[in-house]
């Protein structure tokens, strides 16, 4: 779970030799319900808004995770899902365009009233000795007890293939929410052109009132390692994010009821496949992959000649004001699932 997805795996059909045994959805995901400690529920608890923002800004490093050079999860089939509760969280995923593909979360803590729903895409360009995708599309935290909504985008996924290889997350996110007129911006940095490591997986950025831009913490650290808030007007340093906290102890899904598992969920869909390449049996998990993916464009043109439109069954899609995407969930709340994360 150590990796939060090779989104250039979207545009490219690998062999299962360069893949992980789980697809997209899963990459997606994993950052919000894989973690030691529950960073999410954090960002109610804080009395003042800053502080709640400060935690929105913890919790967003948080569901930055390294990825692993040269292999890449599967490509999410039209319809795949993906429905997964840890405690009171429970998250639900679904592949709702292929072409070009987009995939949507919503996931609901009613317990302690968060929301979020995302809408993600990811536009590669080429230049030659690398790849950037840019991923698109907003992720929305919503506290409704404090009836704050944060919107906030993701870091970039830059690929470098010459002259040293790695895989990296770059760019800056920004952070916002306009009921309290703060807003943040963090700028990831990856390894350079020549693989200096100096600035490898750096994190710097500020917090700011948008109203008057006065700065009023600053943003440093790895987000690997650790991240430090400093206080502009006292100096003061404190530590908002420890990547080791966060990310030990990790546990395993589990199934609870397995007659309750949606044919659509992830692990169906790509288990022959995931199992071929967990035992290394690369023919079969070759065989398997063929099948699925013959299947899937055997029932797009059988759609096609009946001239029917594919429509999602748990979000709706629309174009955004961008000219891109954006999705919203069909249901208010998202009910507990058969896969759970153990506490």
């Amino acid at each position: 779970m150590n990796d939060n997805g090779m989104l250039f795996s979207m545009q490219v059909q690998l062999p299962p030799l360069f893949n992980l045994p789980k697809s997209q959805l899963q990459c997606y995901a994993e950052p919000v319900y894989c973690v030691g400690i529950d960073t999410l529920s954090m960002c109610t608890k804080p009395e003042s808004a800053l502080e709640r923002f400060t935690s929105v800004v913890a919790w967003s490093i948080s569901t930055t995770r390294p990825l692993i050079y040269g292999v890449a999860p599967f490509n999410p089939i039209l319809g795949e899902t993906h429905h997964v509760s840890r405690g009171n969280l429970n998250v639900l995923l679904e592949q709702v365009s292929h072409h070009p593909p987009v995939s949507a979360l919503h996931a609901t803590d009613e317990k302690e009233n968060i929301e979020l729903i995302w809408c993600q895409y990811a536009v590669p360009k080429f230049y030659g000795a690398s790849v950037e995708a840019e991923v698109n599309g907003n992720r929305q935290l919503r506290l409704l007890k404090h009836g704050e909504n944060y919107v906030l985008n993701s870091p970039k996924l830059l690929i470098r293939f010459l002259p040293v290889p790695c895989a990296d997350w770059t760019g800056t996110v920004r952070i916002r929410c306009q009921e309290t007129g703060l807003e943040a911006e963090l700028c990831y940095r990856g390894n350079s052109f020549l693989g200096r490591r100096s600035n490898y997986r750096s994190i710097k950025g500020k917090i700011y009132d948008s109203s008057s831009s006065k700065t009023i913490y600053e943003i440093d650290g790895y987000w690997d390692r650790t991240v430090s808030m400093k206080d502009i007007n006292s100096g003061k340093l404190s530590i908002i994010y420890n990547a080791k906290e966060v990310l030990s102890g990790l546990q395993t899904p589990t199934v609870t009821d397995p007659k309750e598992v949606w044919p659509s969920e992830s692990a169906v869909v790509w288990s022959e496949v995931s199992r071929g390449i967990m035992n290394k049996e690369w023919e079969k998990a070759r065989e398997a992959k063929t099948r699925i993916e013959e299947k899937e464009r055997e029932v797009l043109r059988e759609r096609k000649s009946r001239g029917e439109t594919w429509v999602p069954k748990h979000f709706k899609l629309f174009s955004s004001k961008e000219g891109g995407w954006d999705c919203l969930p069909i249901q208010n709340f998202v009910p507990p699932a058969p896969i759970v994360i153990p506490l």
